[in-house]
């Protein structure tokens, strides 16, 4: 039976939003996936999860769930209409939609969802960010194409930091190669990153003021209630979900 999920006060304010964030209990899948895992892509049954991913439908009230094959790149996905089943866009990292009933699932072990909600227009944005979004800015291109599909104004923005991996655990060795020097101020020790912070300097960035970022500050490598590659390798996905609600379902 699922847990609650890890919800964001702010968020939960709005009758019209539904989100929520799914560690990994509650679910059908076997060790090393167990037991809610929402990935079709790590080699668990994919009947398994299929009925994790309907326990989540059913907690969040979603009448469609719509994620990414997810390839670290910075494609931006609009969900422009309400597919009639459930659906993942190949190779892609952001969903955004102001889709009445359609939830945006974002798959996670150790790499942050970074969720966004637009109250002035009833929109909503989920991205999957790890290291290489952080690198790519993929969250400066959701929120611009927020800006120019739905005209959102950047300073209304709510954004949500999911569980992801945290500075204590991100460890970056050859960090020279891989990330750009603009990232150093954000070194708390030798070789080790705050992805958190870096992911509110770009919201800030983008004109989201900074009392509306909110950050879970749960390090998945540290808690085992959360999938962790970097903690385990062969290993599930939990996931980060945000969706507007249909109408019937938001009363």
């Amino acid at each position: 039976m699922l847990a609650p999920p890890l919800t964001f006060p702010a968020l939960a304010n709005f009758p019209s939003l539904a989100h929520g964030i799914f560690n990994r209990h509650g679910g059908m899948s076997a060790s090393p996936y167990d037991s809610l895992n929402v990935s079709y892509g790590v080699d668990d049954n994919p009947r398994r999860v299929k009925v994790n991913r309907e326990l989540i439908k059913q907690s969040l009230g979603a009448d469609i769930l719509v994620s990414g094959r997810q390839v670290h790149g910075s494609k931006v996905h609009v969900v422009a209409k309400k597919p009639e089943a459930d659906a993942e866009i190949s190779g892609c990292d952001a969903l955004v939609s102001n889709v009445a009933g359609v939830s945006l699932l974002i798959q996670q072990a150790d790499c942050q969802a970074v969720m966004l909600f637009d109250p002035q227009r009833l929109v909503a944005a989920n991205i999957h960010c790890g290291w290489r979004g952080s690198v790519t800015n993929i969250i400066a291109a959701t929120i611009r194409v927020m800006t120019e599909e739905f005209a959102t104004d950047p300073g209304y923005l709510l954004a949500a930091i999911s569980p992801s991996l945290g500075p204590c655990c991100a460890e970056f060795i050859h960090y020279e190669q891989e990330l750009p020097g603009h990232f150093y101020p954000f070194q708390v020790r030798s070789c080790y990153f705050d992805f958190w912070a870096i992911s509110r300097h770009q919201l800030q960035q983008t004109g989201v003021k900074p009392a509306n970022i909110f950050t879970a500050a749960i390090c998945t490598v540290c808690d085992p209630n959360w999938f962790s590659y970097r903690r385990e390798k062969k290993t599930g996905r939990f996931c980060s979900v945000i969706g507007v609600r249909s109408e019937e379902s938001c009363f």
